[in-house]
């Protein structure tokens, strides 16, 4: 028998459930999300948190996958969204009849048809090249959006009416949990699509041009074909988030398209982890639980996400998802219970010394922003006068002894863990 049959031998002998256990708790979970939380904002937080999940594994395709930095991804998005409320209107009109849960197959055409016009000259070239080319589209596309008015609707934006469609089982929707049940069936079959693509040949090939693209080319396959396909793809799944953005929001405006929307998903894939392909998931989640929930407790939040996207490309360039993965040798080993203990010594020294710094930055940001007159401030539950001594106090011993406690903790945390991930660490306690 050949190796390749012996493969394909051991892939069908494996367990239905071991294969497709994570899918099938991945889609239970998406139907029972909005029975946990049924509330009108974790609604929107949730619906929210779907189309970016959407946004940021279409980016990855290009930067994890393919290695293409992109400083323009949002355009794809934008104009998916625009394409998708132009129809919404359409169907308003009534001229022509569609069912709104298909709309963001109009968004993801549009935005396939603009990847291969913007990607056949652009996926030339890789690296800085590429990256300008992006920047370059992506500024041309939002200054656009303001001049060709009877499309983009200048600065008011495109608005629509998502229940003019026909029903879906009864469902208009009309109601947020309603539209959550759309977004997550897209959400579903969307990351099921893009996982299935990164498992083809074309998928294995994006990760060897971004590998090697001379060697690539040495086999026969051609850097700039592979980096293409990679970049269309992208670019539709870009418009479907896009539509299922216009179809929660019932607007479009430029700022769907401009550098901002693109700089928030590079941030989501990097902070989440550009390596993997649960990175950018687990990116898109955590950026929409600060913008949506910490943004409800301080003005600086968007402060707070900057110095986190730093902190991860500086000291944790694999994302959320690279941290946890190095855990799996000690996990694997069954010494994760090693590292509890270390793990608090250095965790609760480190919470102080950011709670210090979090602190500090919001007073700062209080005694700067806040009326001449208006001395009291609250933090988590605790007023009190930014314009006395005492909080400055606390708030530097906070930062001051928590920092110096953390530092002191660093030696015995990493023996910890270099003992937890060596495989011969227990034999040679042994034979000590």
């Amino acid at each position: 028998m050949s190796e390749i049959a012996k493969t394909a031998t051991a892939e069908n002998s494996v367990p239905f459930v071991k294969r497709y256990g994570v899918w099938i708790g991945f889609f239970i979970m998406l139907m029972v999300m909005p029975y946990i939380f049924s509330s009108n904002v974790g609604l929107y937080t949730m619906n929210l948190m779907g189309i970016f999940i959407i946004f940021a594994l279409s980016y990855n395709m290009l930067l994890g996958q393919g290695g293409m930095l992109s400083f323009g991804h949002a355009v794809y998005f934008g104009l998916g969204g625009f394409m998708s409320v132009h129809f919404m209107n359409y169907i308003e009109d009534g001229s022509f009849i569609f069912p709104m849960w298909l709309l963001p197959i109009f968004g993801g055409l549009i935005g396939l048809v603009f990847a291969i016009i913007i990607g056949s000259f652009s996926t030339r070239k890789a690296g800085t090249v590429f990256a300008m080319i992006s920047l370059g589209v992506g500024e041309l596309m939002a200054a656009s959006s303001l001049i060709f008015v009877a499309f983009f609707g200048g600065e008011e934006g495109v608005s629509g009416d998502r229940t003019m469609g026909p029903p879906l089982f009864g469902f208009d929707f009309a109601q947020d949990v309603q539209v959550y049940y759309l977004i997550a069936a897209w959400v579903f079959v969307t990351v099921g699509l893009m996982y299935l693509f990164s498992r083809t040949p074309a998928g294995r090939m994006a990760n060897a041009v971004r590998d090697n693209a001379e060697r690539a080319e040495f086999v026969g396959y051609s850097q700039r074909k592979v980096r293409f396909v990679s970049f269309c793809v992208s670019g539709f799944f870009a418009g479907i988030a896009g539509g299922l953005f216009a179809i929660n929001f019932e607007i479009v405006t430029e700022e769907n398209l401009n550098a901002l929307t693109s700089g928030v998903v590079l941030l989501m894939a990097f902070i989440g982890g550009v390596g993997f392909f649960v990175g950018p998931i687990i990116g898109a989640v955590v950026f929409t639980l600060l913008q949506s929930i910490l943004s409800n407790y301080t003005d600086i939040w968007q402060l707070y996400v900057g110095v986190l996207f730093v902190l991860t490309v500086m000291y944790a360039p694999h994302g959320l998802t690279g941290i946890m993965m190095m855990h799996t040798p000690a996990y694997r080993m069954k010494r994760m219970g090693s590292l509890l203990v270390p793990y608090l010594r250095i965790g609760i020294p480190t919470i102080s010394f950011l709670a210090g710094v979090a602190g500090f930055l919001e007073m700062i940001h209080h005694v700067r922003s806040a009326p001449v007159d208006e001395t009291l401030m609250s933090l988590v539950g605790i007023e009190f006068d930014t314009h006395s001594v005492m909080p400055w106090v606390v708030i530097a011993i906070l930062a001051v002894v928590g920092g110096y406690l953390a530092k002191t903790q660093v030696g015995q945390f990493r023996e910890a863990w270099e003992t937890a991930n060596n495989p011969d660490a227990k034999s040679e306690g042994a034979s000590s």
